[in-house]
């Protein structure tokens, strides 16, 4: 009979069952590597599948919208003013108004939402209170809230959390933010403006944060149901306090979209149950030709930062996998080369490295999406009973989170593979041999890391080049999509590239440690000989830091962005107090003259309630007052009357100054000179105090700048000082006055509001001087140019500048001091607080976790390199090395490692981020933050070497075993 060499049928998969019960049996004989490797795995896994967890439970679900708003009623009417009846609504964001005509009807008056509730229902009010508590010597303003809160039918809206239901009028339920902010108990009575009440409770609102410092009465409990005084001459009685009231509606029959447009239509807007679970259909929710205002750049771009770290967090999974399966399969290389010598083939020997990948990766890649979604349930859960609203609820995606899962473990098989066929490729009796050869330094991996890398910079140049080629902003959106594709295939290339092409840097290095103390030239040679451990370990602390870079870059940059559009209401720490007082209108419609408030009295209040006012000055302004806003008088009255005034007054913009923007509205070059500074960069027609008349003392005031010598003439000889040159040309500017009882047209092609018709314009003298911050004024104007101009100029507002931000306490002081003077017409005084906000601590915060995530990918694939590298300790303690070398040789290969990694990953970083920012348009100018990085290019390499310094013991148990074992 001929002896058949054919394969026996089924005798791969008979191959590949016992690749997997051996790889099964050498993770049970060497559990501390198998958990080192399952950790590595699982760690970026479960940041990912948390992270993706935690974007989506920040999206309210259409169930989560119905309970937390409507509780169990069936909807809610609110009025909403609309300028005419063609306005219609979103079905689930109720605020949201769609039209394709924005033009004001004079003949359309909005309903009562009373009076727009169908027949069927039994109603529930919830009225907004503007109440008033005392705080120690201070009245202090807090919200109000007239509702039945534990009805039933409010069930999943309001919850009871402490305490019990108010049994008397004398008893109210209260926010924990409330007691918090007045030190208060349950059972403590709190004096409002309402009456005084006993806390008896505390109440969330699934809407609200616990923190708000919020007041549940009852409809008509204390003074707020006090009943409405016939009407009269005199002003409408305030006694009520009630700023807006919506109605809930209770029964078994829905409410129905064609219901809803009929509110609409008489300018109700309505939150409906059934609308919100069972939208209508797009062509049903608004006019054809509706326009819309949205930028989809902006969330783009966000998205691409998210699939960037999302990317490199899956290449950090692939690289931190690939180290350490190079670490078990080196482990195991006397076993596999039993195996090779007893006939089995390299397809064999692959097949049992692989398997332990299967069997590591499953593991790791499991329990990091469970681990990962457990934080993230634990963090929505905490954040819920903490009574934030930043999470409505948990909403993990299935999917999501198993493409997290999938690409994971793609990237653990793959990273299995290179150790899989080293090891295979090696010759059998090699391998059996006591000693280690060097494996021989290949150049095919550094020829395909030159030409990824090539390849890499090629797609970031295409992306760039696209997106710096797409001069209209409308162009540059269309190919956001591509340019983002390119940016991200240009990172991960980026990074593989640096990986393959770590060898032949490790034997460049290793060629210039001649100069080195002798720890760190073993250390550098050792590497270099050894690049099969050198390599993994240097490709984990890479791909860590590439990510933790490419955040710093990310996070810096937005920050920038947010400071750069930082919208300043005045200097840092200033503040505008109104010096009158508008007053309520009478019951025939017309409206009585305001108040006027003695500026030194106001001073006096606030130096009376803080000591750190550092001056005031009052701004004279050519504000409106007594203004006939009824339509159909608008016609028959003059803008200007000797008691009255409708003129709001703005510089015009010179021909060829204007912003450039596109048809859809935006602006082609951000960093236009034309599209920069104060009032910019859209068009603007101010407010009525953007227009300052005063000296040369107000500019420095208003401008935080010392007026110059040409200022100061300008002054002098009745002409203005102008906060941005886009508003002068020769020496000119135009003073313009606008009706702003007349809107103009609105426009045609976008349906923008287009400002007022203007009435006059006068050519007065004028320097430009900037101001240190984009401060909200036009400028400042002579008197003699008021004049000139028909401005009627009055003591409009008191300029306050503080010595730093009130705290709350001084907030409440202000406020109560200030109440006696504006009679509950003026809130707490807004100081400006300025753009930089707790940006470095963000930003080290983001250091701290980069460093935290990059050492313990050092950490860990150091402590496997040194577990491989422990015969080579035994081998120099042998020779009669000292313990004091072998720790200081361990310590400069961590160092070298470290060191190395983290220097070519913040490079790897850092470029992919700076183009993905500069070229999707998230932020204007891309931000290195330099600091931090170079902090974290000196404390990772160091705290590495520190800890594998310390963790080289001194003795070696083992040794003596081993060298017995040779003896033998």
């Amino acid at each position: 009979m001929a002896l058949s060499l054919d394969p026996a049928p089924g005798g791969r998969r008979q191959a590949f069952f016992v690749a997997v019960r051996m790889a099964r049996r050498d993770i049970r004989c060497h559990k501390g590597r198998s958990l080192l490797i399952i950790l590595l795995i699982m760690l970026p896994v479960a940041g990912m599948a948390g992270a993706a967890a935690l974007v989506q439970s920040t999206q309210e679900t259409a169930a989560e919208r119905v309970q937390y708003q409507l509780g169990a009623t069936q909807a809610r009417f609110r009025p909403m003013p609309m300028a005419n009846g063609v306005m219609i609504q979103d079905p689930v964001e109720e605020l949201q108004i769609t039209t394709n005509n924005w033009d004001t009807n004079p003949d359309f008056t909005p309903a009562d939402p009373q009076d727009a509730i169908p027949a069927g229902y039994d109603v529930l009010t919830e009225s907004t209170l503007d109440l008033t508590a005392e705080s120690g010597a201070a009245d202090v303003r807090v919200v109000g809230r007239a509702v039945d809160a534990l009805s039933p039918a409010f069930a999943g809206k309001y919850t009871l959390l402490d305490g019990r239901a108010p049994g008397t009028d004398a008893e109210m339920l209260v926010s924990p933010g409330l007691l918090e902010r007045f030190g208060l108990g349950l059972g403590a009575e709190l004096a409002t403006s309402a009456g005084t009440f006993v806390a008896v409770g505390t109440l969330r609102d699934a809407g609200y944060s616990d923190s708000n410092s919020i007041i549940y009465l009852k409809p008509g409990q204390g003074s707020v149901g006090a009943p409405e005084q016939p009407a009269s001459a005199g002003p409408v009685p305030t006694a009520r306090a009630i700023k807006a009231t919506m109605y809930y509606l209770v029964g078994s029959e829905p409410v129905t979209w064609s219901q809803v447009l009929e509110a609409n239509a008489v300018g109700v807007t309505v939150l409906s149950r059934s609308v919100v679970l069972d939208p209508p259909p797009p062509d049903q929710r608004g006019p054809e030709g509706a326009g819309t205002s949205s930028n989809a750049s902006l969330p783009f771009a966000a998205y691409a930062a998210g699939a960037l770290l999302g990317a490199l967090a899956l290449l950090e999974v692939g690289l931190l996998a690939g180290a350490a399966f190079a670490v078990g399969a080196k482990g195991q290389v006397r076993e596999l080369a039993l195996l090779a010598a007893t006939g089995a083939e390299s397809p064999t020997i692959r097949s049992v490295v692989m398997a332990a990948g299967l069997w590591l990766g499953g593991i790791g890649v499991a329990a990091g999406a469970a681990v990962g979604l457990a934080a993230a349930a634990g963090v929505v859960i905490v954040a819920r009973l903490s009574g934030s609203v930043r999470f409505p609820g948990f909403h993990p995606d299935a999917l999501l989170t198993l493409m997290v899962m999938v690409m994971g473990y793609v990237a653990c098989l793959l990273a299995a593979l290179a150790p899989a066929r080293q090891v295979a490729r090696q010759a059998v009796l090699g391998a059996l041999k006591s000693g280690r050869s060097p494996a021989s330094a290949g150049t095919k991996s550094t020829v395909v890391g030159a030409v990824l890398l090539g390849v890499a910079a090629a797609a970031l140049t295409a992306g760039s080049w696209l997106a710096v080629s797409s001069k209209d902003p409308d162009v540059f959106t269309s190919r956001t999509p591509v340019i983002a594709w390119f940016l991200l295939g240009g990172a991960v290339l980026g990074v593989t590239s640096l990986v393959l092409l770590t060898g032949k840097v490790v034997a460049l290095l290793a060629k210039r440690a001649g100069r080195l103390p002798l720890a760190a030239r073993m250390a550098a040679r050792d590497s270099s000989r050894n690049r099969s451990r050198t390599v993994p370990a240097v490709a984990a602390v890479l791909a860590a830091a590439t990510l933790a870079s490419a955040g710093m870059v990310l996070a810096a940059s937005q920050q920038a962005n947010e400071q750069q559009n930082h919208h300043w209401s005045g200097l840092k720490n200033q503040a505008v107090l109104p010096l009158s007082v508008g007053q309520p209108v009478l019951a025939d419609g017309t409206v009585p003259d305001p108040v006027r408030l003695d500026p030194a009295a106001v001073v006096s209040a606030l130096n009376g309630a803080v000591d750190t006012v550092e001056w005031t000055g009052v701004l004279h302004t050519a504000a409106t007052r007594n203004c006939e806003m009824r339509p159909e008088l608008v016609d028959a009255s003059p803008a200007q009357t000797p008691t009255s005034s409708c003129l709001q007054y703005s510089l015009a913009t010179p021909e060829g100054n204007a912003c450039p923007v596109t048809a859809g509205g935006r602006v082609l070059d951000p960093e236009d000179w034309r599209c920069q500074g104060p009032m910019r960069p859209y068009e603007s027609q101010g407010r009525a105090d953007s227009m300052v008349v005063g000296t040369a003392d107000d500019v420095e005031r208003l401008f935080g700048t010392v007026p110059t010598a040409e200022a100061r003439d300008v002054l002098a000889v009745g002409g203005m000082v102008v906060s941005n040159p886009v508003f002068v040309r020769d020496g000119q500017a135009s003073l313009v006055a606008r009706d702003v009882r007349k809107p103009a047209r609105a426009d045609p092609a976008t349906g923008a509001f287009q400002g007022y018709e203007e009435t006059a314009r006068t050519d007065v003298a004028a320097a430009v001087l900037e101001p240190s911050v984009n401060v909200p004024y036009y400028g400042v104007v002579s008197p003699e140019a008021a004049a000139a101009a028909g401005m009627r100029v009055d003591d409009s507002a008191l300029l306050v500048q503080f010595s730093a931000y009130p705290d709350a306490t001084q907030a409440d002081k202000m406020t109560a001091a200030l109440a006696g003077l504006y009679k509950d017409r003026f809130g707490t005084p807004h100081v400006e607080r300025g753009a930089e906000r707790d940006a470095s601590l963000i930003l080290w915060s983001i250091v701290g976790l980069g460093a935290l995530i990059t050492l313990s990918a050092a950490g860990i694939t150091t402590g496997l390199s040194m577990a491989d590298s422990r015969k080579d300790h035994v081998t120099l303690a042998g020779v009669g090395a000292s313990p004091r070398l072998r720790k200081a040789l361990a310590g400069s290969q961590a160092l070298m490692t470290a060191g190395l990694g983290t220097v070519l990953g913040s490079f790897a970083g850092i470029v992919p981020a700076v183009l993905l920012v500069t070229a999707t348009g998230m932020a204007r100018t891309a931000v290195v933050p330099w600091l931090q990085l170079v902090a974290l290019l000196i404390a990772v390499p160091l705290t590495g070497a520190a800890l594998a310094w310390l963790s080289t013991r001194a003795r070696l148990p083992v040794s003596r075993r081993e060298l017995g074992r040779a003896g033998n």
